[in-house]
This record gives structure tokens, C-alpha cells and sequence, in this order.
């Protein structure tokens, strides 16, 4: 196994009249994502018109699109971002079968069914999952930044950093977002004994569900760094998977496991809840330099726990 070290429609033809300017009036809402965010959306021109009610539902559709977009545009620029970030695809109908990446494998893996560990998610659609890990820094503006963007991702969280202040990761979870188990302690578990590692993952499961209401099924380890007793003990516990990441951002930079040295469709990103105590920078900085990259790189920032089977 290798080690990781982790750093502190085919689709039904159109026919002519009302449809078509519906067609064109969302063709024109997409494309106005795309652009700066201070680029100011222009007034709708020409006369309005009656639709039958098919044509009805989609004017109605277009216009919700285009407020989403709209206020998109202006949530990019109040956050002095400089795109807009991409809208994702919807959540895929059939889930990708995860399996753990080619050289992270421990002895027994695929037959003692151990929870796999990987660091991107089969897909081609061109998008990235955002993880967040340890919960030291609790900024509020944060909360208000990924609320305004809409913005899914995911965390893993220790007691040690998060127990002075639940509720801060309560209003995280209410916001639509998974809380995941990053183990009490955050101790490098690799050669520890079974029993103790069993008490790091499944005494972080149990702080999770009187806290939170609910046993993650994704679990990180601290480092990035597991043995097969992390991996049994983790399983003993509810959890599923074991994801850790294909690339790192920085407030002030990123740090990407392959030797291309860039994004993939599918990649896992790692960050930290830090701010100016460990980092030159808050986590919004984190966050615009994360969404600026991706954006520029025609990627869209999806939810990690969409992606993967509830029952598998």
C-alpha cells in the first residue's frame, strides 16, 4: 500500500413558434452564466407574449434560470471572485461503482469487503468534489460565502477541534451539507493497535450521532495514512467509503498528487477549515483562489455523496 502523507438526452425534437424563443431565451440565460460577474444582465427585449401551457411551463423555467443565474453573477462579484462559478450536472441517475485505487489496496481488501479508498470519483462529467477537513477555524463568513454561491461540499471533522462549538457545524449541516468522521483525535493511525483505532473511528461515530443525529458512512483518516485494522475498524462502525483526495488548495496555493500536475473530471479536493492563525488568509481567500482555478478550468464543484450508492 502506498502511504499518503496529507499537508497540514437524447432527446425529443423542438417544433416552431413559442418553444423556439423559449429555447433561445434559456440558450441566452446559460450563456450570461459565463460571463464576469460585474457584467450586468440586460433588460429582456421585445414584446411579452401568451404561451399555451406547455410553452408556459419552460417561459416559467427560463425565467427561474435566469433569477438563479442572475443572482449567481451578483454573489460571485460581492465575493470578488473572478468567474462565475459553474451550475453542476444533475446528480447521476446510476452510481459510479467505487473501487480503491490501484496501489492503496490492503491485504484482504476486496474480500473482507473493506470500505475502499480513493481519491477520485469515476465520471465524465467535468466536475470536482470539494472535502473539508478537521474543523479548526469556525468563519462565519464562510457560511454566508458557500450559501450565496451554492456552493456543495463535504466535511470530516474531529472532536478534538470541533467540540467547543457544535452548533457552528450544526448551521454547516442545516445548509445542506454532510458531516463526515475524521476520528476524535486526528492521530496518525497507520500500526496503531486495532482497539485503539476502533476508539478513534468509532467513538467519532458516536459523538456524530449524538451531536449531529446521524453515523457517517464516509470516513477520512488523518493523514491520509490507514493500515487494514483502520480500515476493519472503520467497517465495524457503518462506515462505506474511505475517501481521501487527488489534490490539495492552499489559501496561497494547490498541490496535485498526479504528474500532470492538474485537475481531472472526478478529482477529490482537500482543504482545511484554517485561517490567519495557520494560513496568509482566510478561508474565503482559500475558497476564491478554489473556485477561481476550477471555474477557469471548465470544471463545476459537485456533492461528493452524490456520487456514490446509499445501500452499497
Amino acid at each position: 500500500m502506498i502511504t499518503v502523507v496529507q499537508n497540514d438526452k437524447k432527446g425529443a425534437k423542438w417544433g416552431s413558434g413559442p418553444r423556439v424563443l423559449v429555447l433561445a431565451l434559456v440558450a441566452a440565460v446559460l450563456a450570461a452564466g459565463c460571463s464576469r460577474p460585474n457584467a450586468a444582465p440586460g433588460p429582456a427585449q421585445g414584446p411579452q407574449l401568451y404561451l399555451a401551457p406547455p410553452a408556459q411551463a419552460l417561459q416559467d423555467y427560463a425565467d427561474r434560470l435566469r433569477a438563479a443565474t442572475t443572482a449567481r453573477a451578483a454573489a460571485a462579484h460581492r465575493w470578488g471572485l473572478q468567474r462565475v462559478p459553474l451550475p453542476p450536472p444533475a446528480p447521476p441517475a446510476d452510481k459510479p461503482r467505487i473501487r480503491t485505487r490501484p496501489g492503496f489496496e490492503v491485504q484482504h481488501h476486496e474480500d473482507w469487503d473493506l470500505p475502499p479508498v480513493f481519491t477520485t470519483v469515476p465520471t465524465r462529467d467535468k466536475v470536482v468534489f470539494l472535502t473539508i477537513d478537521d474543523g479548526a477555524e469556525k468563519d462565519p463568513a464562510f457560511l454566508r460565502m458557500m450559501k450565496d454561491l451554492k456552493i456543495p461540499y463535504s466535511t470530516f471533522l474531529s472532536d478534538y477541534l470541533v467540540r467547543d462549538d457544535y452548533d457552528y457545524f450544526r448551521a454547516v449541516q442545516d445548509s445542506g451539507v454532510t458531516l463526515n468522521n475524521h476520528t476524535l483525535h486526528h492521530r496518525y493511525l497507520r500500526g496503531r493497535p486495532y482497539e485503539e483505532q476502533e476508539r478513534e473511528i468509532c467513538g467519532m461515530q458516536d459523538v456524530m450521532e449524538r451531536e449531529f443525529g446521524t453515523r457517517p458512512r464516509l470516513f477520512r483518516p488523518p493523514y491520509g495514512a490507514y493500515d487494514q485494522n483502520t480500515l476493519r475498524a472503520a467497517r465495524s462502525c457503518g462506515i462505506r467509503y474511505a475517501p481521501i483526495w487527488n489534490a490539495e488548495v492552499f489559501v496561497d496555493h494547490w498541490e496535485f498528487r498526479e504528474a500532470d500536475q492538474r485537475l481531472h473530471p472526478g478529482d477529490i479536493v482537500l482543504t482545511h477549515f484554517r485561517g490567519r492563525r495557520e494560513w496568509n488568509g482566510t478561508m474565503v481567500d482559500d475558497m476564491r483562489r478554489f473556485l477561481d482555478h476550477v471555474t477557469a478550468h471548465g470544471f463545476a464543484v459537485a456533492r461528493l455523496e452524490d456520487y456514490l450508492e446509499d445501500d452499497a
